[in-house]
Formats: C-alpha cells, sequence, structure tokens
C-alpha cells in the first residue's frame, strides 16, 4: 500500500481526533495522600522492571553527545 504525506497526515489527525470527539468518561477518582504516594511508587517500580528487562547493545549509541 502506498501512502503519501497528505493520507499520512490525514490518517494522524483524524486518530488524534477521534479520542476528542467521542463522549467524556467519568475518571476514577485518585487516591489522596499515602494512598496517591503508594500508587505512583508502585507504577514506578513496576516501571523500573519493565525497564531492567530490557536488553541494549554496547553498541548502541545515546541520540545525545555530552559536551563539556
Amino acid at each position: 500500500m502506498k501512502l503519501t504525506r497528505r493520507k499520512l497526515a490525514t490518517l494522524v489527525t483524524a486518530a488524534v481526533a477521534a479520542p476528542a470527539a467521542s463522549p467524556v468518561v467519568a475518571q476514577a477518582q485518585q487516591p489522596a495522600g499515602e494512598d496517591l504516594m503508594k500508587t505512583k511508587r508502585d507504577a514506578m517500580q513496576a516501571n523500573t522492571a519493565a525497564l531492567a528487562n530490557v536488553k541494549v547493545p554496547m553498541t548502541t549509541e545515546p541520540a545525545f553527545q555530552f559536551k563539556a
């Protein structure tokens, strides 16, 4: 399937606009205080564990440069 830049732009804008056009769904209330901190801490630990499982070869270069 050949996809031009205009068609791609149309698809991307349609995909972005679709959730905005949908009716607002009631969001769950966030826990307050220590419950919120525990929830965020658990999410951070889960993300850290997921990142630890990703193997990155040593030949991979960073997308930035360190300059002194």
